[in-house]
């Protein structure tokens, strides 16, 4: 089995590693969920790497947002180059397969948190050539793109802005992946019809398994999987069950509504790893855990077609519409 990520936090924990100075702790050799022999023991083909910035931590706003995000993207080039045998960057679906024939995990470059944009077009042809290939235009912050996922029915009912609506265009047209997760309803809308290319939810769970505003509802599942989208599960027991457990049942049961709803080239997975803390208890901890979902969902019934399809497939569907290198 081998294994497409679509999303895990883990550049921003070496970001911080990188200015404490903590020695002997990289991609390689560290404590977080994900990690390079992790990834190998997990089968890992591709592995989405989220440039994530946090707003209220950055005095200097947006703009040291996006200083940091660059901060992430040049961590993530010296580690391809410090173990260039075992991890290389990847901007396509020709290089994942060139990857995968030289036994290098391939490593996808992702914006999470569009407000580093600030109203500057500029900056997303800018990020695109240093590589990234998935954005997701909004966190849990209105920004200029638009609005994020709320308890506040108001908030949920807007959509993007002008200047969102026109970014989102762009980015599909450079050749990035639009992800509506942290998306309000409205904005989810907005992108599906703005958007000039793919559009996925990196890491997003089904709300009507679990009604927070972060997952999708069915309309939303079986909207976007006719546009030809996917669905990352997420690990994160608030998204799975609304508690502080990260459960095998939970997932498989959120799996099977995405199959039942979207069809089998719906799900596939986008852990959060890195991403989130809290829990107090998770049935998979880290990328080498990996296989124990697979085993679960292979015990519920789920057949083997639709196993590669989850864990690799049906992402590799959306990455081939993308531009060549």
């Amino acid at each position: 089995m081998q294994l497409i990520d679509l999303h895990c936090d883990t550049l921003g924990k070496l970001l911080r590693c990188d200015r404490e100075q903590a020695e002997h702790v990289d991609i390689k050799e560290n404590d977080f969920c994900i990690s390079i022999p992790g990834m190998q023991r997990a089968g890992t083909l591709a592995q989405f790497f989220a440039c994530f910035t946090y707003l209220p931590f950055a005095k200097g706003g947006y703009e040291e947002c996006y200083e940091d995000a660059l901060a992430m993207i040049r961590i993530l080039k010296e580690q391809c180059g410090r173990y260039q045998k075992e991890l290389a960057a990847a901007c396509s679906y020709e290089d994942i397969r060139k990857n995968e024939a030289a036994g290098r995990i391939s490593a996808v470059l992702t914006v999470e948190e569009g407000g580093i944009i600030n109203g500057k077009m500029e900056r997303l042809r800018e990020l695109y050539q240093k590589g990234v290939r998935l954005l997701t235009p909004i966190w849990n912050f209105d920004n200029c793109f638009g609005y994020p996922n709320s308890r506040d029915e108001r908030v949920m009912k807007r959509g993007l802005t002008p200047f969102g609506k026109e970014a989102a265009a762009y980015a599909g047209e450079l050749g990035m992946i639009l992800d509506v997760s942290h998306a309000s309803d409205g904005s989810f809308w907005d992108i599906l019809d703005c958007a000039e290319g793919p559009v996925i939810a990196s890491h997003s769970n089904c709300r009507a398994l679990c009604d927070h505003p972060r997952n999708l509802t069915d309309e939303m599942i079986r909207r976007l999987s006719e546009a030809g989208g996917i669905a990352g599960l997420n690990f994160y027991g608030t998204f799975l069950s609304g508690g502080k457990e990260s459960r095998l049942d939970a997932m498989t049961a959120h799996i099977k509504h995405m199959i039942q709803i979207g069809g089998s080239g719906f799900p596939a997975v986008g852990t959060d790893f890195d991403g989130f803390d809290g829990m107090e208890y998770e049935d998979i901890p880290k990328a080498e855990n990996m296989e124990r979902l697979w085993d679960a969902l292979k015990r519920a019934g789920i057949r083997e077609s639709q196993l590669e399809g989850i864990w690799r497939k049906n992402a590799e569907r959306v990455l081939k519409r993308l531009p060549s290198s």
